[in-house]
């Protein structure tokens, strides 16, 4: 009896030690799942998952259409090498490749990384004739567009700060975004550990 009992505790034991070993972990080799960090995933949460997720500004801003104060949010004048995603589901939109400072006090873009992401609608609110964009994926107000940007495209994106997550080039990979890297590899401001990403030519943001 005492022999059988020592079995089944061995295999429970056993059982629990597998099960550890498929959870992720916090390590750099296995990054931890997270619906806002995965770029195959870009699901809008329901409305009460998103207020404990963003901060009031943050779903003011991407929820409401509301406007952060110019000169005084997080990315205005962020200079860093990396992406701008949707904080609401992560999807990809805008690069710091095609960042410039305009001067406005909010972020501001040539192009996004890929025209299908950033939807354009009319704005005539408060009198003024706009052209308002948001994500596609998950429909968040992220600012507007204006003509009056540098070329080639003359185009300016000023987004709201609030609506975006800034990931940094060197955890663009281990984040999933690994599939915009070629450009920041061209640009000399990556180093690719594996030298087949360099020659990818056809990566979006090009």
């Amino acid at each position: 009896m005492q022999a059988a009992i020592v079995v089944l505790a061995a295999a429970l034991l056993g059982l629990a030690l597998v099960a550890m070993r498929a959870q992720p972990t916090n390590d750099d080799s296995t990054p931890v799942s997270n619906p806002f960090m995965n770029s195959t995933n870009y699901q809008k949460p329901d409305a009460a998952e998103l207020k404990k997720k963003l901060t009031p500004e943050q779903y003011a801003v991407t929820q409401k259409s509301a406007t952060e104060p110019p000169f005084d949010n997080q990315y205005y004048d962020n200079h860093a090498a990396g992406i701008y995603v949707d904080v609401v589901s992560g999807q990809p939109l805008f690069s710091s490749l095609d960042k410039f400072d305009s001067g406005c006090g909010w972020p501001s873009f040539t192009r996004p990384l890929s025209a299908p992401d950033v939807v354009e609608r009319p704005d005539n609110s408060y009198g003024m004739d706009r052209t308002e964009v948001r994500s596609s994926m998950a429909d968040s107000h992220l600012g507007h567009v204006f003509d009056d940007g540098p070329g080639p495209t003359h185009l300016r994106y000023c987004i709201n700060s609030a609506s975006l997550r800034f990931v940094p080039v060197d955890k663009m990979a281990q984040e999933g975004y690994g599939q915009y890297l070629a450009p920041f590899i061209k640009a000399g401001l990556y180093k690719s550990p594996n030298p087949d990403t360099a020659t990818n030519t056809n990566s979006p943001g090009k």
